[in-house]
């Protein structure tokens, strides 16, 4: 799986129009491939169900949701975004479009004493859907989220998707190293909700990482990764979250 190439034809689908029907050989390899997702800690239990949307809150015109499940502990937020993202390439490369979807519900808050955690709706698009260009999307500039030099991979991982547009990172290049934290400025928030900030940034920061670590690997770095608690609250701009060491081709 190229999920490399995949980052410049994802897309948001908000609203689904002009859906084609996903077949049941689609929905199989998509579980086949959901069964391959490499999680971020592998000590936390999840589940994956795909359901019909119709079976949720979400009414966006989608055929089916994916639905996350998670035990509550920590860093499972952050692990499902990173498990999650795989798939949100996944789907791209097959022609079906996606949307995480935070405020939806499901039918079952809990499967196998696991937590609801978060859904993405899918429907099957027609291929000139996708974003043709990814450079023209709205992001944050460069010298916000990212000091030192690039690497020529700043440049694609300031695409990472994130909840309301947030892009709640920030990343210090010291030269051989890494650090990735989790920024938030006090006070700021755009259109979400207050008490849900910090719940959908862990999330973003999951996606954040297999972003990074794609980008990484795609220019042929090497590193060690070492991930830290994110136990901070809203009232510290700066959350360490990773590091990568020992960069080096």
């Amino acid at each position: 799986m190229d999920y490399y190439k995949q980052i410049f034809k994802r897309k948001s689908f908000h609203i689904f129009k002009d859906t084609d029907t996903l077949t049941g050989d689609e929905i199989k390899k998509l579980k086949d491939f959901i069964k391959t997702v490499k999680p971020l800690n592998g000590e936390i239990k999840t589940e994956i169900c795909i359901v019909p949307e119709t079976e949720t809150t979400c009414k966006r015109g989608g055929q089916y949701c994916i639905l996350f499940y998670s035990e509550t502990k920590d860093e499972y937020l952050r692990n499902i975004g990173y498990m999650g993202e795989q798939i949100d390439l996944y789907l791209a490369s097959q022609d079906i479009g996606a949307l995480w979807f935070g405020i939806g519900k499901p039918k079952n808050m809990q499967v196998n004493g696991l937590d609801y955690v978060i859904m993405i709706s899918i429907a099957k698009m027609p291929v000139d859907k996708f974003r043709k260009d990814m450079f023209k999307s709205k992001r944050k500039p460069l010298s916000e989220i990212w000091n030192g030099n690039t690497l020529g991979i700043a440049e694609i991982v300031r695409f990472t998707p994130s909840a309301c547009n947030t892009q709640p990172w920030i990343v210090e290049n010291s030269g051989c190293d890494l650090t990735v934290y989790r920024f938030k400025k006090p006070g700021k928030r755009g259109i979400m909700p207050a008490d849900k900030v910090r719940y959908y940034n862990k999330i973003d920061m999951g996606i954040f990482l297999f972003m990074l670590e794609t980008c990484l690997e795609h220019e042929n770095y090497k590193y060690d990764r070492t991930l830290f608690a994110d136990t901070s609250d809203d009232s510290i701009e700066q959350t360490l979250i990773a590091k990568y060491n020992h960069l080096s081709k």
